[in-house]
């Protein structure tokens, strides 16, 4: 908010003040009596009308500083109404997403999020990471994990440290048998509380799945190679049997060696 000081009080000399006027040169005389050079010249008036200008154009430097404080504060003004109706927004969301109605909540957080000013005031930032965040709860009581994904990846772009977007984001993931982006997410709720011991414990039960997946990946991989090998192969009166994947143990990675 521009705060605007008051003008300075004008000097006024007081009427108590002994001092005497220079009649000299408030008559534009000279010492001895004689008139000054030029004193009713057209020069002189010409110094006078100038002087009007100078003053006629302060006024408006003067107006035109105080218009952009004015402005400023306009716009200060526009962004905190446009917060307040994005925060009942949000509020009649929350109100909504209690009595199990998510659909009808998801509308009441987009309608905040569209109100909400997009500039870097930190309540503004902070009010849409949550809606956005809300948003993403909203998808996954409706089972649409992808949707919640993107919901709390945009509410972490606008805070990087919320935790509970993470929280969510992870339980998405799971949902989806993403074990390893589940698993990336709880390790940077460890960094941001290293003494969280929710997320070790997720960690720890995520592991094992992510192995299983990678390996049953890699199965797929190889049956996927296996009938395109086939294919080629066949033509030539041969198949993948002719050939021998050996895993090495200590790497986990196959070679293939050729067997008549």
């Amino acid at each position: 908010m521009v705060l605007l000081t008051e003008p300075e009080e004008d000097s006024i000399p007081s009427s108590s003040s002994n001092t005497t006027p220079d009649i000299t040169k408030i008559a534009g005389t000279t010492m001895d009596g004689n008139d000054t050079d030029g004193f009713e010249t057209a020069s002189e008036r010409d110094v006078s009308d100038n002087e009007e200008v100078v003053t006629k154009d302060q006024q408006h430097d003067q107006q035109e500083n105080v218009r952009p404080e004015s402005d400023q504060i306009d716009e200060e003004l526009k962004q905190r109404e446009a917060l307040e109706k994005a925060n009942e927004a949000k509020l009649e969301g929350n109100k909504l997403f209690s009595e199990g109605k998510f659909e009808e909540a998801l509308f009441s957080y987009e309608l905040a999020l569209e109100v909400a000013p997009e500039n870097e005031i930190p309540s503004s930032a902070e009010l849409r990471s949550n809606c956005h965040l809300n948003r993403g709860v909203c998808f996954f009581k409706l089972g649409k994990y992808e949707d919640t994904i993107k919901e709390c990846t945009k509410a972490l772009e606008l805070n990087s440290s919320y935790i509970k977007a993470l929280v969510r984001r992870a339980d998405a993931h799971e949902k989806l048998e993403h074990f390893e982006e589940a698993i990336a997410d709880m390790k940077k709720i460890l960094e941001l509380d290293p003494s969280n011991d929710q997320a070790k414990k997720i960690i720890y039960r995520l592991e094992p799945l992510a192995a299983i997946k990678r390996e049953k990946m890699k199965e797929e991989m190889i049956g996927k190679l296996k009938e395109l090998g086939n294919n080629v192969l066949g033509r030539f009166g041969m198949s993948v049997d002719n050939f021998k994947a050996v895993k090495d143990p200590n790497t986990g990675s196959y070679s293939i060696s050729f067997q008549k």
